[in-house]
């Protein structure tokens, strides 16, 4: 079983989690049908065609989730992670991923803390080859009509997962909702605030986000509030950075630096410099 660097899917129509977007390749997201709408959140697709001797570095802080990709050479489960990522994309390529809701995590791990930062290889190779050869132009299609491709992609995706006839408990339902709350509404700062809006003890988020997200409830918090402090410092570029810590529940300027450089790597002035460059 190989291991590697973990690379999270994005959100078009977004950029919160991108933190250079004028730098993405063609990238698409499709979102998930009813069918699958507990056990993903959406698809998204990416592809890129890049000259030879160049390459091309995407920079995220992804969704706090795993992702089931599909990729040219295999598929692999990509676990949570904890910390800005990137992935150099060099030649030709695409990828075909779901962003897995937390109750679809034990079809694939039973410890998805124990894969935080990390990919695994998966021996899939019936979902492989039905994804893979929607990827391809048929003919008379062309190679740059793209829609049609990537939506044969998801569907055929999506009926591998229904194939795999999961009947979800209660409780694999509860983290879903979880997620939903943390990630949606910017009030909940703390995890007796997560707790009460679910009507359950703060211990049994702490369990069920451990078992299904391989994250503390905690840790999502925090997620949600530097991914939106990101996102607000990249697209208001006048905007107050003192203003924008205390806007997303950091008590001052200095926290907000303090979780720049401890999850990203740089200062909110460095990020919103660089963010500026071509």
């Amino acid at each position: 079983m190989e291991i590697r660097d973990g690379f999270g899917g994005l959100m078009e129509g977004s950029f919160k989690g991108i933190l250079y977007p004028a730098r993405l390749p063609t990238f698409h997201r499709l979102p998930a049908p009813a069918s699958v709408a507990d056990l993903v959140q959406w698809f998204w697709i990416p592809e890129w065609d890049i000259e030879p001797g160049r390459s091309s570095r995407q920079h995220v802080i992804a969704y706090p989730a795993s992702n089931l990709v599909v990729q040219p050479a295999d598929v692999v489960f990509s676990g949570p992670t904890t910390r800005a990522a990137y992935r150099d994309l060099t030649g030709t390529g695409w990828a075909v991923g779901a962003l897995l809701r937390p109750a679809a995590s034990p079809l694939f791990t039973d410890d998805p803390g124990t894969l935080r930062d990390k990919e695994v290889d998966l021996a899939l190779a019936d979902l492989h080859s039905v994804v893979s050869a929607a990827m391809s132009a048929p003919a008379g299609e062309t190679a740059s009509d793209g829609g049609p491709r990537r939506e044969r992609a998801v569907a055929v995706f999506v009926d591998w997962l229904l194939s795999l006839d999961v009947a979800l408990s209660e409780e694999a339902l509860l983290a879903n909702r979880m997620m939903d709350v943390i990630a949606s509404e910017p009030d909940i700062a703390l995890i007796e605030d997560a707790a009460f809006r679910l009507a359950v003890s703060p211990r049994t988020l702490q369990r069920i986000a451990k078992k299904y997200v391989g994250l503390s409830p905690s840790a999502l918090i925090r997620r949600r509030r530097l991914q939106d402090a990101a996102e607000r410092t990249r697209s208001e570029p006048t905007a107050d950075l003192a203003a924008i810590a205390v806007e997303f529940g950091y008590a001052d300027h200095a926290h907000l630096t303090n979780d720049f450089r401890k999850y990203l790597g740089f200062t909110p002035s460095a990020y919103r410099r660089s963010a500026g460059e071509p």
